[in-house]
């Protein structure tokens, strides 16, 4: 029963940790902007959380300490080849890097209002939830 009533939750907080792995990646991108052959890196968020979904709300990303395979990691264990990828290059550089600043900072606002926006959701079903319990 509690299941049913927590499951959208499991899903917007592999969605919440999903972004804050993508912020990362962005602010890495960002940090070495000047980095002579650095290639910046990205994922596609839509596919990830699709693979986090469809591997039982979050057992695809790394376990906690406790070794409880249902726990979901409070930091990401690393970039995860399987979810991460070059970012496309749009103008070659001298260097051969290929952050474009542009890019990168339309992607880290983007990516963080929209962490902003599932962290809400999150509180507001949590506000819910508890005022459903306490009969409020």
């Amino acid at each position: 029963m509690l299941d049913k009533l927590t499951s959208p939750l499991d899903l917007h907080g592999s969605a919440l940790q999903l972004r804050a792995q993508r912020q990362s990646m962005i602010a890495s991108n960002i940090a070495n902007a000047d980095t002579p052959g650095y290639k910046a890196r990205d994922f596609n968020f839509a596919d990830a959380l699709r693979q986090v979904s469809a591997g039982h709300h979050g057992a695809s990303l790394a376990p906690q300490a406790s070794g409880n395979p249902r726990h979901m990691a409070l930091r990401p264990t690393g970039q995860g080849p399987e979810r991460s990828g070059y970012a496309q290059q749009t103008e070659p550089a001298l260097d051969d890097n290929s952050v474009d600043m542009d890019r990168e900072r339309a992607a880290f606002v983007d990516n963080a209002v929209r962490y902003e926006a599932t962290l809400r959701f999150i509180n507001y079903q949590s506000r819910t939830l508890q005022s459903a319990i306490t009969g409020q």
